[in-house]
C-alpha cells in the first residue's frame, strides 16, 4: 500500500502547557501579592417575609451569586431593626498609585470598603468610579505607593482552551488558586447591554468576584465576574480590555461617557439576506433611523446593513452596540454599509450617550403584581422608538406571578391604568393605590409597535 505521510507532533511548550512544569507556581508567586480581598458593610432593614424568585442563575442576577450572605439567614427570616450586613468580594491592584480594579456589584451600596493585601495589611477602600452597565468599579486605596501591581494582556488575543488561573477568595477563603482553561468567548449571559464574557471552567465560586483571570504569561484577562447557578465549571469573566477602554473615564469622572449612533438593528436571518440580497447572514440591518441622532444626519436609511464600523467588522447585530459604545463621543468614524446589496461607506460623527438620570428614573418593585417597573427616560423613549418619553416600562417579571400571567412582558411600556393615563412610577402607584376596591387592573400597554389591552387579577 502507499506510505503512510509524516506527521510532525505539535511541540507543547511550557507557556502554553503547564503539566510537567512548575508554571502555576511561578505564576502564583507573581502575580498573588498583588490580589486583594474587598469587604463591604452596609447598613440594611431586615424585613420579614420570602425572598423574590430569581432567574435561572438563581438570584435576581448572576452577580448576586456573588454577595456574601449571612449563614443561616432564611431560616430565621423574621421582622428584625436595622443591622450591618457583610459581604466579601476580590479585586487586584493595577498601579504604585492604589488603584484597584473589582466588580460594581462587590461595593455597589456600601457603606465601608475594608481591603485586605495578602501581607494582611488593611486600608480603607474609596470608590473612585463605577460603571454598572459592565459591571465595573474602579477603588483606590492610600499607601506608600510600594503596593505589589498585577500585569494586565491583552483579552483580544485569547484562544478557546487555553490555561487559564483564577485567584480570589472564594468563600472568604483568602487567596484561593484554581486552575483551568478558557472553554467559550464572546458569551451574553443576559447581564447587561454589553455583555461579552470568557467563559471558563477555573473554579469561580462566590467570593471570587472582582479576582483576575489570569493567561499562562501571568497577565490578566479577565475579571472574574459571575457563575451560573444550575451548572457546574461554568464560570463567567469580563474581558480586560473592555476595563481598559473605561479605565481613563473612572479615574477622572467617576463614570463612563459612551458613544451613540441612533439606529435601532435587528439580526439577518436567512430570509432577510435573501430578501437584501446579502450572500451571507452577516451585518447588522438598521430597522430604524432615529431622528436628530448622528446616523440620520451621516445619511443613513432603513435597510442598510452595517458590516464594518470604525475598522472592526459587525458579524452580529449584537456587535454594533459594543463597538459604538467604546467610541469616544464627537469621534468621526468611517461605517461600511450595504445598500440594496452596493458597498457604500458613510462618516459619521459619534454621539454621546445621555447618562442616565438615576433620580428622575425611580425604580420600585410591586412585590403584589410581580414586577419592576422604571420611569421611562429620555434615552430609553429614543431607544424605544416612542414619541413621547412618558409612561413607564416593565424591568423585571418574576416568574409565576400575577403580572406573567396576565401575559405583561419584560420591555413592555405601561400607558394607562384602569383607563388613567400613567406618566410616571408614582402616576402608576398613585392609581394602584385607589383601585383597592378592584379585583383586576385594565392596563394598555404599548409592545414594539402594537398597542394593547391587558388584565391583571389582583393577589
Amino acid at each position: 500500500g502507499s506510505a503512510v505521510p509524516k506527521v510532525e507532533a505539535a511541540t507543547i511548550v511550557p507557556s502554553a502547557h503547564p503539566f510537567g512544569s512548575d508554571l502555576i507556581v511561578k505564576i502564583v508567586k507573581e502575580e498573588k501579592p498583588a490580589v486583594v480581598n474587598i469587604s463591604t458593610s452596609r447598613t440594611i432593614k431586615r424585613q420579614s417575609g420570602p425572598k423574590p424568585k430569581g432567574s435561572p442563575f438563581g438570584h435576581r442576577n448572576p452577580f448576586e451569586e456573588f454577595f456574601g450572605e449571612e449563614p443561616f439567614e432564611h431560616f430565621f427570616d423574621m421582622p428584625r431593626g436595622p443591622e450591618k450586613r457583610k459581604s466579601l468580594g476580590s479585586g487586584f491592584v493595577i498601579d504604585k498609585e492604589g488603584y484597584i480594579l473589582t466588580n460594581f456589584h462587590v461595593i455597589e451600596k456600601a457603606d465601608e470598603i475594608k481591603v485586605t493585601l495578602e501581607n494582611g495589611k488593611e486600608y480603607d477602600g474609596e470608590v473612585v468610579g463605577t460603571d454598572p452597565k459592565t459591571d465595573i468599579a474602579l477603588i483606590r486605596i492610600k499607601s506608600n505607593g510600594n503596593l505589589p501591581v498585577a500585569l494586565l494582556g491583552d483579552s483580544d488575543k485569547i484562544e478557546v482552551g487555553e490555561w487559564v488561573v483564577a485567584i480570589g477568595n472564594p468563600f472568604g477563603l483568602n487567596h484561593t488558586v484554581t486552575v483551568g482553561v478558557v472553554s467559550a468567548m464572546g458569551r451574553d449571559i443576559g447581564s447587561g447591554p454589553y455583555d461579552n464574557f470568557i467563559q471558563t471552567d477555573a473554579s469561580i465560586n462566590p467570593g471570587n468576584s472582582g479576582g483576575p483571570l489570569i493567561n499562562a504569561r501571568g497577565e490578566v484577562i479577565g475579571i472574574n465576574t459571575a457563575i451560573m447557578a444550575s451548572g457546574q465549571g461554568i464560570g463567567f469573566a469580563i474581558p480586560i480590555n473592555m476595563a481598559k477602554t473605561i479605565l481613563n473615564d473612572l479615574k477622572t469622572k467617576g463614570s463612563v461617557t459612551r458613544g451613540w449612533l441612533g439606529v435601532l438593528v435587528q439580526k439577518i436571518t436567512p430570509e432577510l439576506a435573501e430578501s437584501f440580497n446579502l450572500k451571507e447572514e452577516q451585518g447588522a440591518l438598521v430597522s430604524d433611523v432615529l431622528k436628530g441622532g448622528p446616523a440620520e444626519k451621516a445619511g443613513f436609511q432603513r435597510g442598510d446593513v452595517i458590516l464594518e464600523f470604525n475598522n472592526k467588522p459587525i458579524k452580529t447585530m449584537e456587535d454594533l452596540p459594543k463597538v459604538v459604545a467604546e467610541t469616544p463621543p464627537e469621534k468621526e468614524v468611517e461605517v461600511k454599509i450595504l445598500r440594496e446589496g452596493k458597498p457604500k461607506t458613510l462618516r459619521v460623527a459619534v454621539g454621546k450617550q445621555e447618562e442616565p438620570e438615576k433620580l428622575a428614573a425611580e425604580k420600585k418593585t410591586s412585590e403584589r403584581l410581580g414586577m419592576t417597573l422604571e420611569d421611562i427616560t429620555s434615552e430609553m423613549a429614543k431607544q424605544m422608538n416612542l414619541e413621547d418619553p412618558k409612561g413607564v416600562v416593565i424591568s423585571e417579571v418574576e416568574p409565576g406571578s400575577a403580572a406573567q400571567e396576565a401575559g405583561l412582558r419584560q420591555g413592555d411600556v405601561i400607558l394607562e391604568l384602569n383607563r388613567e393615563k400613567v406618566e410616571n412610577v408614582k402616576d402608576y402607584k398613585r392609581i394602584l393605590d385607589k383601585a383597592t376596591d378592584k379585583s383586576s387592573l385594565l392596563m394598555l400597554v404599548k409592545r414594539g409597535e402594537n398597542t394593547l389591552f391587558l388584565t391583571l387579577k389582583k393577589g
